[in-house]
């Protein structure tokens, strides 16, 4: 049986955030909490609370057994992008789009 949690609109780049999240997927929960503690990344603070915001899902559920769940999919597709613009050389200005980020990660018993 799997749950899921999900935050959105989280102010980081999918590319960066794809980074962390490719380490720990196919990790059981323990291992992927404890190895994103230690991460200095700043994806790994988020993808860690949305991870154990995943098992606590799964808590609620009395058909799960919490120690035997691992991490099945994790996915970081881009949201909308804020658009803002930085002045530049000769009276010119660029457009700087700050990116967001929409994770879900999905755990499974094994």
């Amino acid at each position: 049986m799997e749950t899921k949690a999900v935050a959105k609109y989280i102010r980081i780049s999918p590319q960066k955030a794809r980074l962390v999240a490719d380490v720990v997927r196919g990790m059981d929960v323990d291992t992927a909490i404890t190895t994103l503690r230690f991460m200095p990344k700043k994806a790994a603070r988020i993808i860690r609370k949305v991870v154990e915001s995943a098992v606590a899902n799964a808590d609620q559920n009395d058909a799960i057994d919490v120690d035997t769940l691992f991490v099945k999919e994790i996915q970081i597709n881009g949201g909308p992008m804020l658009k803002r613009f930085r002045p530049r050389a000769q009276g010119r200005a660029t457009r700087i789009l700050k990116r967001t980020s929409h994770i879900t990660v999905v755990v499974e018993e094994t």
